[in-house]
């Protein structure tokens, strides 16, 4: 049987035979592309190739792809451990054409593989074909059944239609009729029974598709249209997963080797078994809660097996974890994963990260980049389930204060405490209450609505005024060129009306590897229009502005605003001679994690797991000015070999694509040598002065330090020593400040302390005469006394800790007194009554503003009328409540 290593390698050299070039994984974050987040297919790379938007280096391509489908129209998610062959994360095998064979050498080659090289058996192979479709005009792909008409019987040819058979990348972009192939992996006991062509696409989890084979024909405008590409391609895609459980015999992808070794390490840390527990033909579904406890915890094995290595792979690839875009989907996933090891595998601590290193050396010869990362992307995981763990306590915490469920309940403990809606309501089920779904449905359909009025930009299509080129980017040169406009549109984002204008030659630098993009002027034959900002959108270079000309001229003169591209041209050397300093005083773990190099200051993210000491600091700080005092003058190369650039030992990016050619940048070739593409000072000295402004911590193992150049450092400076001035002044202008500001420290914690004795004979005090007036009502201690006088909230909550001390037991405590002109009470309950203060305070003073933990709350009252309410309603339903007390 052959090992998925076996199978990834025997695809990449059946198609190297075929005269196809073997290129690596694009990483799994989607850069200057608004219509994509992830990765989500093998062609996704290639879509500026597809749209004519960047050159045909080579007419035959194949690889194997990392892809993620966790959001937007390409969604697996739900899916993934219910049955047992979607995934977040997978590898997808494919080749391509581009403008080079079709469909004819397609289909024979696919045949060839599977049935050849992998000798799948050719009877329980299917194939499918695009019907057509009248509303699109789209006719029935006779080419591709008569193709396949060749190699398989016609029996086995079915047709499909538009969901099943034309392949679209999302709202806008290439798009085409495709012919999937389809393996039914059934027992032959049951395919005597059923036909497989009957189940073809009905979603039974042994009867799947394993390859697509896309004829990409046509672009999706954004009014719906279709328009035929300028060359006719093919885009291929087989998921590795799917095709290892095909060839080597399994029920379950998770029961190939590819799933195994991951499922096995899980297992060990749970003490758990897994079981291979498949789930009905009609599927579990979204309702776990009825299962076995076998199948809930293989779900979980699963589900846990397969999260890993999104995580992995995308944290690998420079996306860490966060509260928006596409980290707030890492998020989401981590406690996805997070919730079953806690509800199924009884895992109350942190152990998904222990799974790094076993994926790790399983991919290491596949994609290096995570093993060569392994130690920080396992921190960044640990990190994150230890914080979902403490949330998840809080979040039962408050189900605890609660005596029902309903649907926007529901809603708050995902949108709050990020509980998904399975584990609500399988809690609330424990405890005998039912949660409105259809509810609960509303408010996240609210909130879809909220996010997507305020993300999502109505785009028009293109107008064209001259022939479509690439543009050239002339920035590195200079600051202002002649050009040809080529292209507009305009797009409404929120409520802004913008206009995108692209020309064939630009010195605009468009937004990149986290260098701002320039503003500047667009001059049309005397109309000037002000450039807002300059991105770049699948390889195009977009001047963004509010306006458009009168009249689009023959010739435009761009011009880039020069005094805001020299502040941002200092901090981005100086981003690069920061990095280099960080690696010789902290050491070569540091890793770039993220930057801004804007004309205000620069701001760079590294791996480091400690705060930076004071020394570390004043050293770094000290190094790069010492290169700026040097000036060191710039060593540029452009269009070096990838594999050039390696050996000359030139810092990279993790998750950063580059091409076969790159530019380094280099200042002092024992010091400072990068790949980057932004642009730069010609010599150190241009930057003036480097002062670090900041350092913080950023997420679990990411350090950020900010930090000002030239201008801006001296006017940072000169704002420190004014503010030191002023202290001065206000100390009479002693001459040793530092001393006189620690004299002044020490006494006001004298006086502090003084406060605090004051404070606690006040208390004590208070506590003597209060004691003898708590009355005893069936052995209950109750005490709703008059206002007290006591100078802080600190003093009112040991009054009340005094009181309970001295009670031990059975006691309801109502304390208020006026602190700062605000009236605070203090509630406390005893907890052998068997009562909940906060839910108290929630039931019987909903306007009061305040809360707490079970025992006791504070709130505060507007007026005196508020407290005795309160008092009085306590004082009812105490009676009422005929409490018994222990």
């Amino acid at each position: 049987m052959m090992t998925s290593h076996q199978i990834r390698n025997a695809f990449l050299k059946f198609f190297e035979i075929k005269e196809h070039k073997i290129v690596p994984s694009a990483p799994l974050v989607v850069k200057n592309d608004p219509t994509l987040m992830f990765i989500n297919s093998g062609m996704a790379p290639f879509k500026n190739i597809f749209l004519g938007n960047e050159p045909i280096k080579y007419p035959r391509v194949a690889n194997t792809q990392k892809c993620l489908r966790v959001s937007g129209k390409h969604n697996d998610l739900e899916e993934v451990g219910v049955d047992t062959y979607h995934h977040t994360f997978f590898e997808m095998l494919g080749n391509w054409s581009f403008g080079d064979y079709f469909k004819a050498e397609a289909i024979a080659w696919s045949w060839e593989l599977l049935t050849q090289i992998y000798k799948l058996d050719k009877d329980r192979l299917y194939v499918t074909v695009f019907e057509g479709d009248e509303k699109e005009n789209l006719r029935f792909d006779t080419e591709a059944y008569e193709e396949w008409s060749k190699w398989i019987d016609k029996d086995r040819i079915l047709k499909g239609n538009k969901k099943d058979n034309f392949w679209e990348m999302g709202e806008t972009g290439p798009c085409g009729p495709c012919t999937e192939i389809h393996i039914d992996l059934r027992p032959e006991e049951e395919r005597t029974k059923t036909d497989g062509k009957q189940l073809v696409n009905k979603g039974h989890p042994l009867v799947i598709e394993i390859w697509n084979n896309v004829f990409m024909e046509y672009e999706r405008k954004a009014d719906g249209s279709l328009a035929a590409l300028p060359k006719k391609h093919v885009d291929t895609g087989m998921g590795f997963e799917r095709l290892c459980m095909a060839v080597q015999q399994k029920n379950s992808s998770y029961d190939t080797d590819v799933f195994q070794p991951i499922i096995r390490a899980i297992s060990n840390i749970t003490g758990i078994d897994y079981q291979y527990s498949l789930p009905e033909q009609d599927g579990l579904g979204r309702t776990i809660a009825h299962l076995s406890t076998t199948q809930k915890r293989d779900i979980a094995i699963r589900v846990v097996a397969d999260h890993i290595r999104t995580l992995a792979f995308t944290i690998a690839d420079g996306q860490l974890p966060s509260n928006n875009g596409a980290g707030y989907v890492i998020r989401r996933i981590l406690r996805r994963a997070v919730r079953y090891g806690f509800s199924y595998l009884n895992m109350e601590q942190p152990f998904i990260f222990k799974l790094v290193d076993v994926l790790a050396e399983q991919y290491k010869d596949v994609f290096p980049e995570l093993n060569a990362q392994k130690d920080f992307v396992a921190n960044v995981i640990k990190e994150e389930e230890l914080s979902f763990l403490r949330t998840l306590a809080n979040g039962l915490r408050r189900i605890d204060s609660l005596n029902k469920i309903d649907g926007k309940t529901a809603f708050e403990l995902f949108d709050t405490y990020g509980f998904p809606f399975d584990l609500t309501k399988l809690i609330a089920a424990e405890k005998g209450w039912e949660v409105d779904e259809k509810e609960f449905e509303r408010e996240m359909q609210a909130q879809r609505e909220r996010a997507r009025s305020a993300a999502v930009a109505e785009t028009s299509d293109w107008t064209w005024i001259n022939d479509d080129k690439p543009t050239e980017f002339v920035g590195y040169e200079c600051t202002e060129a002649v050009a040809t406009p080529l292209r507009y549109r305009s797009l409404r984002v929120k409520d802004k009306v913008w206009y995108q204008i692209v020309l064939d030659k630009t010195p605009f630098y468009a937004e990149s590897g986290g260098q701002v993009g320039d503003t500047g002027y667009l001059d049309f034959d005397g109309e000037s229009i002000r450039v807002e900002d300059t991105r770049k959108e699948n390889e195009l270079i977009v001047h963004w502005t509010k306006e458009l000309p009168k009249k689009f001229s023959k010739v435009v003169v761009a011009r880039v605003d020069k005094d805001r591209r020299n502040d941002i041209r200092k901090n981005h050397s100086a981003t690069h001679l920061l990095q280099a300093a960080l690696r010789k005083v902290l050491g070569p773990h540091v890793q770039q994690r993220g930057s801004l190099v804007c004309s205000e200051y620069l701001r760079f993210d590294f791996s480091h797991f400690a705060k930076m000491t004071e020394d570390e600091i004043r050293q770094t700080e000290e190094l790069v000015n010492e290169k700026i005092q040097q000036n060191i003058l710039l060593d540029e190369k452009r269009n070096v070999p990838i594999a050039e650039a390696e050996r000359m030992g030139a810092t990279m990016l993790f998750g950063e694509k580059y091409g076969e050619n790159v530019r380094v940048i280099t200042f002092d070739e024992e010091f400072s040598r990068e790949l980057c593409g932004g642009t730069h000072v010609s010599s150190t000295a241009e930057i003036g002065i480097f002062k670090i402004i900041s350092e913080s911590a950023v997420a679990s193992g990411i350090r950020r330090i900010e930090a000002v150049t030239g201008k801006g450092a001296l006017s940072w400076i000169n704002s420190e020593l004014q503010q030191l001035q002023k202290v001065r002044e206000l100390l009479n202008n002693p001459k040793d400040v530092v001393k006189n500001i620690q004299t002044i420290k020490s006494e006001n914690e004298q006086l502090k302390k003084q406060v605090v004795s004051m404070e606690d004979h006040i208390v004590s005090e208070l506590a003597k005469q209060i004691l003898p007036n708590i009355t005893s009502k069936e052995g209950l201690f109750f005490y709703t006394g008059t206002r007290i006088d006591v100078p802080s909230i600190d003093a009112l909550r040991k009054l009340g800790i005094q009181l309970i001390n001295a009670l031990k037991t059975d006691y309801l405590l109502i304390l208020s007194a006026i602190i700062q002109e605000k009236i605070s009470i203090h509630l406390r309950v005893a907890p052998s009554l068997g009562l909940n203060a906060n839910q108290l305070l929630k039931e019987l003073a909903p306007h009061l503003r305040g809360g707490g933990p079970p025992e006791f709350v504070q709130a505060v009252a507007e007026n005196e009328s508020q407290v005795k309410e309160l008092i009085d309603k306590i004082s009812q339903k105490v009676a009422t409540m005929a409490i018994k007390p222990a």
